[in-house]
């Protein structure tokens, strides 16, 4: 709607202009002297007022209403001014107002120091304090026997009789809430597997990464944040379970794959690297009397980057072989990271090779699952390539890859094309992308 004046004289104009001062004047000090305190709420005559100015202005024809209403406004008692305020603004400010925002602000900020960022790092916690804390490791426990942790338990205030049906981590856990309860802080170090919904865990070299109720949760947030992958070996500062949580939960990253944060978020993935010859060889001499590794220096030289395989009659000797070569690695290349994967072996053999050998040894022993191979196989594989991706050589002793390659025939789905040996095609896929992860790079 377009509202329409018809143009005034001078004459009117003038009288207009006039009385327009006294006329709001006499309006305004009428309003204030009639209802001076109730400003916020419109009267019944403020509402039908401006319809009817709407109506005049609308119409045309209607000029001499349009001439008489500036000078009849102030003898009329009904027309006088109203001053309106919407009542949503009132009760806008009634709700938002400085002071509630204030206390939602103070709330919420209050919240926020309680909880942890998305860097991982909370406000109301300072290294200064967690220096003058008393620390634990979680993974100096799981290197604890039974009897230990039993005993450090009952210093805590675990009661003997409930320890008598736990198993080791379950030990691990109460340990780790009584020394959150007495004021400690918990750090931990583990390699990262990424879930399908976003969330992740650390699992504990020290379990083979087996799955348990000392894992580390790991938000979507951080692992967003510091571009973590599965396999990333992540050390930090973590809490204990709120309520209604059952794990652990990292509080604060330290360190990645042994560097700095920072070079997590800016590492070249390992797919994009360029793979070339070998050009640095393994020195595996170690001692005069030691003859074999000498042999294997001489004859069949192994160079970092370089795939190398022992096929051997049963009782041959392979066990001891490799663990020559690997005490000839730990004692010549100290820059070398070194695994051992010990895939459907006896119980008897990791513990032998845990005793002798300096290295990290993963195991998964013949009475497990195949998936539980397959588990293990495909955790050590990416944990190798994410510490190539910052840039360290890593050395994996895999015994043996026959028994990998019969657990990823139980667990891939059939194709239908069997081959010799009834071996289906798509299992034989997996072992040999684990055996050509190697190369220099």
């Amino acid at each position: 709607m377009v509202a329409i004046r018809k143009r005034r004289t001078s004459d009117e104009n003038d009288g207009g202009a006039e009385q327009a001062p006294d006329q709001a004047q006499l309006d305004l000090s009428g309003e204030m002297n009639e209802n001076p305190a109730d400003t916020g709420l419109a009267s019944p005559q403020a509402d039908v007022a401006p319809a009817e100015n709407t109506e005049a202005l609308d119409n045309p024809d209607d000029s001499h209403g349009a001439k008489e209403r500036p000078e009849n406004r102030g003898s009329s008692p009904s027309d006088k001014r109203v001053v309106v305020r919407s009542r949503g603004k009132r009760r806008n400010n009634e709700g938002n107002g400085p002071a509630s925002y204030r206390d939602n602000e103070n709330r919420n900020s209050k919240k926020q120091r309680d909880l942890p960022n998305d860097n991982g790092y909370t406000n109301n916690q300072t290294s200064q304090d967690n220096e003058n804390k008393p620390k634990l490791t979680i993974n100096e426990l799981t290197r604890m026997g039974m009897h230990a942790l039993r005993d450090l338990a009952t210093q805590y205030g675990v009661p003997h009789e409930d320890m008598v049906a736990m198993k080791k981590q379950e030990i691990i856990f109460q340990i780790l809430k009584a020394h959150t309860e007495h004021g400690g802080i918990i750090f931990a170090s583990g390699s990262l597997e990424i879930l399908p919904d976003g969330y992740g865990f650390l699992r504990s070299p020290q379990n083979s990464y087996l799955p348990g109720p000392d894992d580390i949760y790991i938000s979507p947030s951080q692992i967003r944040l510091f571009n973590l992958k599965t396999g990333d070996t992540v050390y930090g500062q973590i809490r204990s379970p709120k309520e209604g949580e059952r794990f652990f939960a990292l509080l604060r990253v330290e360190t990645v794959n042994f560097d700095d944060v920072v070079e997590a978020q800016s590492r070249i993935p390992f797919d994009n690297l360029t793979p070339l010859y070998p050009d640095e060889k393994l020195n595996l001499e170690t001692t005069s009397t030691e003859i074999s590794t000498r042999i294997i220096n001489l004859f069949c030289p192994i160079g970092k980057g370089q795939r190398a395989l022992i096929v051997a009659p049963p009782r041959t000797g392979k066990t001891i072989i490799m663990q020559r070569i690997a005490n000839a690695i730990t004692a010549n290349h100290p820059e070398v990271y070194l695994i051992v994967l010990l895939i459907d072996e006896r119980p008897e053999e990791v513990t032998d090779m845990e005793r002798t050998v300096k290295a990290e040894v993963i195991s998964s022993t013949f009475d497990e699952q195949a998936t539980r191979h397959v588990q293990v196989a495909e955790m050590v594989l990416e944990k190798a390539r994410r510490l190539v991706e910052h840039k360290r050589d890593v050395v994996i002793l895999l015994d043996s890859i026959t028994r990998l390659a019969r657990a990823y025939n139980q667990t891939v789905p059939t194709s239908g094309k069997v081959l010799s040996g009834g071996v289906d095609s798509n299992a034989l896929h997996r072992p040999k992308r684990f055996f050509g992860a190697a190369r220099n790079v």
